[in-house]
C-alpha cells in the first residue's frame, strides 16, 4: 500500500465525502482530521473512504465500541461478505478493530465522560 501522504485536493473531497447525517458522527470525524490530516496516508484515506460507505448508525456504533464489525448489518456495508469491506480490512490491519482505533483519539474515554456526569 501508498505511503505517500493525501494531497491538498485529495484531502478537500475526502472531508467532503466524509460529511454524515448524524452530528455526532461529524463531530467525531472532525476531531479525527484536526489530529490526522497532516499525517493522513494514501492507503489510509482509502479506508477511511471505504468506512464511510457504512450506515450513519452503525459508523457510530463501531467508532463509539458499541459494537465490533463483525456485528454490523449486512445492509450498512456495501460488501456483503462482510461487515467492513475487505479493502478497509486490508488498509486498516489485519485486526478488523483497527479501523476505529483510527478515531480513539478523537473519542472521549467512557471513564472520564461517565465521571464528569
Amino acid at each position: 500500500m501508498s505511503e505517500e501522504l493525501l494531497g491538498e485536493r485529495e484531502l478537500s473531497k475526502l472531508k467532503w465525502r466524509c460529511r454524515r447525517g448524524l452530528l455526532e458522527n461529524d463531530l467525531l470525524i472532525e476531531r479525527f482530521f484536526l489530529h490526522h490530516e497532516a499525517t493522513l496516508t494514501v492507503s489510509q484515506a482509502k479506508g477511511l473512504d471505504d468506512l464511510m460507505a457504512l450506515s450513519d448508525n452503525d459508523l457510530l456504533d463501531l467508532l463509539l465500541r458499541r459494537k465490533e464489525p463483525n456485528q454490523l448489518s449486512a445492509a450498512s456495508h456495501p460488501n456483503p461478505c462482510c461487515p467492513m469491506s475487505r479493502s478497509a480490512q486490508n488498509r486498516c490491519g489485519n485486526d478488523q478493530t483497527n479501523a476505529p482505533k483510527l478515531f480513539r483519539c478523537c473519542i472521549p474515554d467512557k471513564a472520564k465522560t461517565s465521571s464528569a456526569l
